[in-house]
C-alpha cells in the first residue's frame, strides 16, 4: 500500500495506521498498566489530527472519544498529560456540540472523589468545555453538572471550593447561568447559603457571598422563595434533632437491667412513645395495659414520632 501511486490511497493507510496504534496503546494504558510516558506527546498529534477532521464526524470519531479518549481521565497520572487531554475533548465538541452530554456523563462518572488537585484539573476542564457550549447543549446538562458543582462549592479543601466558585467569574457562563436561574439557583443555593454561614476559609465565604449576590440580582423574587423555604428547612431539622435528643436522655433515665429484688423503674405513667413488643427470649416482663405475661420479652422496640426506630433491653411499665 505504500508503494501504491494514489495519494487518497496512502493518506487513508496512514489514518488507519493511526488509529490502529492510539486505540492498543491508550486502552493498555488505561486498562493494563499505569506506566506509560508517551500518552502527552500521543494526544498532541492527536489533537491535530482531530483538528482537521471533516464535517459531520463519522460514527468511528464519536466511538473513539467515547472509548479511548474519555477513559484516560481515569488513570491516578492524568496530570502528566490533562492538558493535551482537555484539548482533544474540547476539539470534538467543538466540531459536534451534540457529544456535549456524553463528555459530561463521562467526566461526572470518572469524577475524583478522594484527590483534590484531580478535582481541581476536572474543574478547569468543565469550564473549558462551557466556554463553548451552546445554550440548547447547555440546558440538558444542568441537573447533573450543578449538582457536582455543588458538591465542589461544598468541599472542605479550598482549592476545589475555590476554583468552582470562579466560574461566575466567567462572563460567557454567567450569562447561561442568568438564562436558565430557575434550573440552577435551586440546585446551588442550599450549599452556598449553608457556606457562607459555616466555612472556615474567609476567602470562600467571601467568593460565596459575591455569588448570592450575583444571584439575587438575577432573580430577586426566587432567592427570597429559596432563602424562606431554607431557613424554614433548617427549623424543622432542629426541631427534629432537638426531639431525638430528648428521646435519648428519656431513654437514658430508664433502669436497665434492674436487680430482680427491685422492681422496675417506671418512667413515665404517660406513654411517650408507642413500642411494640418482641418476644425474643422467654421471661417474665410487662406489656401494655399492665397486664403480666410469663412469654414476654425484655426486649422493645420503640417507635419514636419522627419515624426512627430504636431499641433496647428495657423493663417497662405503664399503667398504675
Amino acid at each position: 500500500m505504500y508503494e501504491c501511486t494514489f495519494q487518497q490511497a496512502k493518506e487513508g493507510l496512514e489514518i488507519v495506521v493511526i488509529c490502529i496504534s492510539h486505540f492498543y496503546l491508550f486502552f493498555s494504558f488505561v486498562f493494563e498498566t499505569d506506566s506509560f510516558n508517551g500518552v502527552g506527546e500521543l494526544l498532541e498529534i492527536l489533537g491535530s489530527i482531530i483538528n482537521g477532521f471533516a464535517l459531520p464526524l463519522k460514527q468511528e470519531h464519536k466511538v473513539f472519544l467515547v472509548k479511548v479518549l474519555l477513559p484516560l481521565h481515569k488513570p491516578r497520572c492524568l496530570s502528566l498529560y490533562h492538558a493535551q487531554l482537555a484539548y482533544c475533548v474540547v476539539q470534538f465538541i467543538e466540531k459536534d456540540s451534540t457529544l456535549t452530554p456524553q463528555v459530561f456523563d463521562a467526566l461526572l462518572k470518572f469524577w475524583p472523589k478522594t484527590c483534590s488537585s484531580k478535582e481541581v484539573m476536572f474543574l478547569g476542564e468543565v469550564e473549558e468545555i462551557l466556554d463553548i457550549i451552546e445554550p440548547e447543549q447547555f440546558k440538558k446538562v444542568i441537573d447533573p453538572l450543578f449538582k457536582q458543582l455543588a458538591k465542589c462549592v461544598s468541599s472542605p479543601h479550598f482549592q476545589v471550593a475555590e476554583r468552582a466558585l470562579y466560574f461566575w467569574n466567567n462572563e460567557y457562563i454567567l450569562s447561561l447561568i442568568e438564562e436558565t436561574s430557575a434550573q440552577v439557583m435551586p440546585i446551588m443555593f442550599p450549599a452556598l447559603y449553608r457556606i457562607s454561614k459555616e466555612h472556615w476559609n474567609q476567602t470562600i465565604v467571601a467568593l460565596v457571598y459575591n455569588v448570592l449576590k450575583t444571584f439575587m440580582e438575577m432573580n430577586g423574587k426566587l432567592f427570597d422563595e429559596l432563602t424562606a423555604n431554607y431557613k424554614m428547612e433548617r427549623q424543622k431539622e432542629k426541631k427534629r434533632e432537638k426531639d431525638r435528643e430528648d428521646l435519648w436522655k428519656r431513654l437514658a433515665a430508664v433502669e436497665i437491667d434492674p436487680p430482680k429484688d427491685k422492681d422496675p423503674q417506671i418512667l413515665s405513667k404517660t406513654p411517650l412513645t408507642s413500642f411494640i413488643v418482641k418476644r425474643e427470649n422467654p421471661g417474665f416482663g410487662v406489656v401494655p395495659g399492665g397486664e403480666k405475661s410469663p412469654n414476654s420479652a425484655k426486649r422493645f422496640v420503640f417507635l419514636t414520632n419522627s419515624g426512627a426506630v430504636v431499641e433496647k433491653p428495657v423493663k417497662f411499665e405503664t399503667g398504675a
